[in-house]
């Protein structure tokens, strides 16, 4: 294959990894906490002299939003948002995650767990234990929890270090593989959640765009092609 087949090649691999990600994206528009991706291109240069050097573009980086998705009401006692910077703490079989989806609910044994069935934690790291029978909870905007006005526990509301580190896990949940601190005066709301940041509209007409691409690059490498059959054809004869 010659360098333009190679070019060629790239890029559509690149627009087929941009294509899966709108794609993703549109499916989570209506899932609570979920952040939007994009794909960020980068150059890729081969070493060697002026002639035999190449430089391609290649789609590998996932770029994910961190915009402020719309807080909706719900009027659920157990759901909560976080307003401004800052991630709930999860437990999982993996170690602690974050996430911006709030949608909790108490779990049989009575410990706040989120739609996965994973533990909600405090800044410690330890459980959330909410108390039985229907009995009314309040929390307050430092994610404090109390139950007939007495505290009985503070949702833990942290930040990534790094938030380029961060490692998204399903369409939820992400991994701050450079650690996390605690969220300086957090606003935790509680009765509402936090829907996705995807804007639909901008999405599919991105979709449309990339779409458009990636034809126009499959006719080229069509046309590549013919023109070095045509060029074999003339040197057989």
């Amino acid at each position: 294959m010659e360098t333009a087949g190679y070019t060629a090649l790239a890029r559509q691999s690149g627009l087929l990894r941009e294509m899966q990600v709108i794609a993703n994206n549109i499916a989570n528009a209506n899932t609570t906490g979920f952040r939007q991706e994009g794909v960020i291109f980068s150059e890729y240069i081969t070493s060697g002299d002026d002639v035999n050097s190449i430089s391609m573009a290649q789609g590998r980086i996932h770029n994910t939003s961190f915009i402020q998705g719309e807080l909706e009401p719900t009027g659920g006692m157990y759901d909560l948002a976080v307003e401004g910077d800052g991630f709930f703490l999860v437990g999982t079989p993996n170690g602690e995650r974050l996430t911006r989806a709030g949608a909790f609910s108490p779990s049989a044994e009575g410990t706040l767990v989120n739609s996965d069935g994973y533990p909600v934690l405090d800044a410690g790291g330890a459980p959330i234990f909410v108390p039985p029978g229907g009995v009314q909870l309040a929390v307050s905007q430092d994610g404090t929890i109390s139950s007939e006005g007495r505290p009985i526990g503070q949702v833990g509301v942290v930040q990534p270090i790094d938030s380029l580190a961060m490692v998204r896990e399903g369409s939820q949940l992400f991994n701050a593989e450079a650690g996390f601190e605690p969220v300086e005066n957090p606003r935790v709301m509680q009765g509402f959640t936090e829907a996705s940041n995807v804007d639909p509209i901008l999405q599919m007409a991105r979709m449309v765009e990339v779409q458009r691409a990636y034809e126009l690059g499959q006719s080229f490498s069509e046309r590549e092609d013919q023109r070095i059959r045509d060029a074999l054809k003339a040197f057989v004869k």
